[in-house]
């Protein structure tokens, strides 16, 4: 499944946004400003996605998506720079990161507060792998709504398969916990071969038997579990 795709026509816009424009919206700091610089060549807002460019009704949590392609000045990007964008940005974004050679497609699960008005719950920013910037692009998921267009967007860069009825957010507090679960396992192993007492080692390979039979169990697709309704 590809995370770049073959946007319309009428949803292009190629409208370059000042650096500074990120910089105010996102508040940002004097050293994340000098990241920009080092980081960033051009950010162009290349798309808009929305009622009126695609012909698909918004949702109150995804009013239109806008896609931004990033210049890269070297082969790297760190996620603060994405993290500011999407604070200074209040619709949900999908990133497209070029260099010289390559792309990748990046975003963040982004849905509006339910504590502030005005304000976006932003998750960690999800990767696609880095390809040629010649490489094929896929026709956009096939969506009755803006809202299930992101999910679907987002689900090809989801590093886990969805469960039945599992929604994205759920998909992505499961992505987390997995990775979580394997820091636990690798620090077990490194005990595991530090350890000399006999008795110790035997309660570590048992924590270690649990802890990968939970990993196992996170990452199955579907065992009958019904998710999220």
């Amino acid at each position: 499944m590809t995370a770049l795709y073959q946007y319309p026509p009428q949803t292009a816009l190629k409208r370059v946004i000042p650096k500074t424009r990120i910089y105010d919206g996102a508040k940002a700091s004097t050293a994340l400003r000098e990241r920009f610089v080092r980081e960033v060549d051009q950010i162009v807002w290349a798309h808009k996605l929305a009622p009126e460019t695609l012909n698909l009704p918004a949702t109150a949590a995804v009013p239109e998506i806008q896609v931004f392609r990033l210049t890269l000045k070297g082969d790297a990007l760190h996620d603060d720079i994405l993290r500011a964008i999407d604070r200074a940005i209040p619709f949900p974004v999908l990133f497209e990161l070029v260099t010289d050679a390559r792309i990748q497609a990046a975003a963040a699960f982004k849905r509006p507060s339910d504590a502030a008005s005005g304000k976006w719950v932003v998750s960690d920013h999800l990767r696609g792998a880095w390809v040629d910037r010649d490489a094929p692009r896929g026709a956009l998921p096939v969506a009755v709504s803006l809202g299930v267009l992101y999910d679907r967007m987002l689900a090809a860069l989801s590093p886990v398969e969805a469960r039945a009825g599992e929604d994205t957010e759920t998909r992505l507090a499961r992505a987390a916990q997995i990775k979580a679960k394997e820091r636990e396992i690798a620090q077990l192993q490194s005990k595991l071969k530090r350890e000399n007492q006999f008795n110790i080692k035997v309660t570590l390979h048992g924590q270690l038997a649990e802890a990968q039979a939970e990993f196992e169990h996170m990452k199955t697709p579907d065992r009958g579990d019904k998710g999220t309704p």
